[in-house]
């Protein structure tokens, strides 16, 4: 397998999936800008979307979208227990966390990075963010994980997508539960593993 990726971006979430189920597969890094891959292609020969991640699987196929990657990569080595079992109510809890994550947290967070945006703009965004800060902190002042009481992909996109709130000047600490979170999540030997191969490519 390939893993197309572009460093402080979501593709980190698939990643970190993959090092957790101890897979085997290739780091092709991805110029945001130029849309060229590191070895000179045109990214959008691969993802037409344009952006990453996308997973060339061995027989060619290509899987985008960071929430469907993560689940089928899951699904792959289902005795890991990084997603329950597709039918399960706690299968469809997952799917829940991961769709609250990618259309509230990812898009949500979106446009600040638009240095353009006026600040009073800026503003409505965060505080909309911010309210879904609450609701998760609230959650994970309950359980430590999104889903109960182990590690899923649902954390591993969580990861990355508050791991932004650094480009935005985001102080965690307002949000113990959530603070305290990221500093466990961080410590996982595979989180680890990915934000160093990342950082030296």
């Amino acid at each position: 397998m390939k893993l197309y990726y572009a460093p402080d971006t979501c593709s980190l979430s698939p990643h970190i999936v993959l090092r957790e189920l101890e897979l085997e597969f290739e780091l092709v890094k991805v110029d945001n800008r130029s849309k060229l891959t590191a070895d000179g292609r045109d990214f959008r020969t691969i993802n037409p979307k344009g952006y990453v991640a996308a997973l060339e699987l061995d027989d060619g196929q290509i899987l985008t979208e960071g929430p469907a990657i993560v689940q089928y990569l899951a699904d792959s080595k289902p005795e890991k227990g990084l997603a329950p079992p597709a039918g399960s109510w706690a299968r469809v809890r997952l799917q829940e966390w991961l769709n609250l994550i990618t259309s509230e947290i990812h898009a949500g967070s979106a446009p600040l990075f638009n240095a353009t945006l006026p600040e009073d703009v800026k503003a409505i965004f965060r505080e909309k963010l911010f309210r879904q800060f609450d609701l998760l902190a609230a959650a994970l002042n309950e359980k430590t994980y999104l889903n109960g009481s182990t590690f899923s992909v649902a954390d591993a996109y969580l990861f990355t997508v508050l791991g932004w709130c650094k480009f935005f000047s985001f102080d965690l600490q307002r949000w113990p539960a959530l603070s305290a979170y990221m500093e466990m999540i961080s410590a996982r030997p595979a989180v680890q593993a990915a934000l160093l191969a990342e950082a030296s490519q």
